[in-house]
C-alpha cells in the first residue's frame, strides 16, 4: 500500500498560517498527534479564561499566542529538514521524492518575520504589564 506523500512546503505554510491550531502536525501524523492535539486545547483555554476569569485581554490570548510561537518554530524545523531527511520520515513508502523550491524559501523567510515579530511583541508586552501594570498601552 503506497503512503500519501507528504509536501515539506504545504506542511511549513500550514504551520505559519494555522500552526497555533497544530493542524501542521495533523498534515503530518494524523488525527492523534498528541502534540497537535496541544495546540488545538490551546483554542478552548482561551475561551475559558475569556468567559471565566475576564483578565486583561492580552492574558486571554496568550495561550493563543503561545501556541503559535511554537508552531512557528516547528515550521522553521520543517522548513529547514534536508529533503533526503525529510523523505526518511515522512515519505518512507509514498514512491515519490521531495524536491524543495524557492516557494519554500519565501515561506520561512516569511514565517521567520511574522514569529520574530509575534515573539519579541509578546516579550514586550508581558513585559509591559508585570512591571508597570500596563502603563504604556
Amino acid at each position: 500500500m503506497a503512503v500519501q506523500h507528504k509536501n515539506k512546503t504545504i506542511a511549513a505554510l500550514l504551520a505559519l498560517l494555522l500552526g497555533g491550531f497544530g493542524v501542521h502536525r495533523f498534515y503530518l501524523k494524523g488525527g492523534a498527534d498528541r502534540l497537535g492535539l496541544l495546540h488545538l486545547c490551546s483554542l478552548p483555554l482561551t475561551g475559558i479564561l475569556w468567559g471565566a476569569v475576564k483578565p486583561h485581554p492580552f492574558y486571554v490570548l496568550l495561550p493563543l499566542l503561545l501556541s503559535y510561537i511554537v508552531g512557528f518554530v516547528e515550521g522553521l524545523i520543517i522548513g529547514l529538514t534536508p529533503d533526503e531527511a525529510w523523505d526518511a520520515q515522512h515519505n518512507q513508502g509514498s514512491g515519490k521524492r521531495s524536491r524543495s523550491n524557492w516557494v519554500l524559501a519565501l515561506v520561512l523567510v516569511l514565517m521567520l518575520g511574522v514569529g520574530a515579530i509575534v515573539l519579541i511583541g509578546t516579550i514586550a508586552r508581558v513585559f509591559d504589564l508585570l512591571y508597570t501594570g500596563g502603563s504604556y498601552g
